[in-house]
């Protein structure tokens, strides 16, 4: 699985390396979308997650019905049918 491929960085146009990470990370912060956003159907869950040895990805949580709390376990998954990066989530803390 990849998060977009850049050619180049964007600020200073170094060309990039590729990089391996994941699959596992731990969730920085979820939220539930409530409102219309073209494309998408709400609602629909939404987590940032510190992949481990690697960046902090936004990925869709297909199937949540809440927002997961911060310091839970997730893992990347197959992307949604609209090509989002998702996960699952593996262990959730208590709020």
């Amino acid at each position: 699985m990849a998060a977009y491929a850049w050619p180049s960085c964007p600020a200073c146009t170094e060309q990039g390396e590729p990089a391996a990470f994941g699959p596992v990370g731990t969730v920085w912060s979820g939220t539930v979308v409530r409102i219309p956003v073209p494309g998408r159907t709400p609602p629909f869950v939404l987590a940032y997650v510190d992949l481990d040895d690697g960046p902090r990805i936004l990925a869709h949580v297909p199937g949540a019905q809440a927002a997961p709390t911060a310091g839970s376990r997730a893992r990347l998954v197959a992307p949604t049918d609209s090509d989002d990066l998702a996960v699952e989530l593996l262990a959730r803390v208590a709020s």
